[in-house]
C-alpha cells in the first residue's frame, strides 16, 4: 500500500557477490503495480505506464529513467498530477473522462 504522504518510490539495482539484484524499492514497486494500482495505459513509447490508486484516486507513473541500462534500468514510480497525465497520456485520459 502506498502511504498518503508518499510521492515517489525509486528502485535501484544492487550488486552482491557479483550478482545484480533488485533492492527493496524495486520489489515494492513490482508488488504495487501488480496488486494495488490499476493500470490505465501506456504512453506512445510503450515504456511508461500510468496507474491510478483506487484508494485515493492519485495517478502514478512507472518509468525506467536509466535507459542506458538493460531493460531501462530499475523502476521509478512517482505521483503525477492530472495535468501531467493529460499532457503525456492524452488518449488514456480522454478515454477515462468518457467513461464517467
Amino acid at each position: 500500500m502506498i502511504q498518503p504522504q508518499e510521492i515517489e518510490i525509486i528502485g535501484n539495482w544492487l550488486v552482491e557477490q557479483g550478482v545484480q539484484k533488485e533492492d527493496e524499492a524495486c520489489l515494492r514497486i513490482s508488488k504495487l503495480v501488480t496488486t494495488d494500482l490499476e493500470q490505465l495505459g501506456r504512453d506512445e513509447s510503450g515504456w511508461d505506464v500510468l496507474y491510478r490508486d483506487p484508494r485515493d484516486g492519485r495517478l502514478w507513473e512507472l518509468t525506467y529513467p536509466k535507459s542506458e541500462l538493460q531493460g531501462g534500468g530499475p523502476p521509478h514510480l512517482r505521483c503525477v498530477s492530472m495535468e501531467q497525465a493529460n499532457r503525456k497520456y492524452l488518449n488514456i485520459m480522454a478515454m477515462q473522462r468518457a467513461q464517467y
